[in-house]
């Protein structure tokens, strides 16, 4: 005898849950790779040289690699965290619903 319903409900959440990881890892990485390319962009305008490409190394002065530091770390965690609201709202109104790791969150 044939289902109705091909997939159970768990089955339906796991093939959601493989979509979600794929769509957020998707518009993360996308976001990250775009500010660091505006960042560099903004860099390069504002100081009228490269960023460091390693601000580890003991020849790039310490203000120059907290300053790179601190401006790449918070360009791409608040792109990350735009994208991943983003896609999150996406993703519910495509679904009806929030990701799982999302819905048990209180606000």
């Amino acid at each position: 005898m044939g289902r109705d319903n091909p997939l159970t409900q768990e089955e339906t959440m796991a093939s959601g849950s493989k979509i979600w990881t794929v769509y957020g890892l998707a518009a993360t990485t996308g976001a990250a790779i775009l500010a660091r390319k505006t960042l560099n962009t903004f860099w390069k305008i504002s100081t009228g040289k490269t960023p460091p490409k390693n601000p580890e190394h003991p020849d790039v002065s310490i203000g120059e690699a907290v300053a790179w530091a601190a401006a790449s770390g918070v360009a791409v965690g608040l792109a990350r965290m735009a994208a991943s609201r983003k896609a999150a709202s996406y993703y519910r109104r495509s679904t009806g619903h929030l990701p799982k790791n999302l819905e048990d969150v209180d606000v």
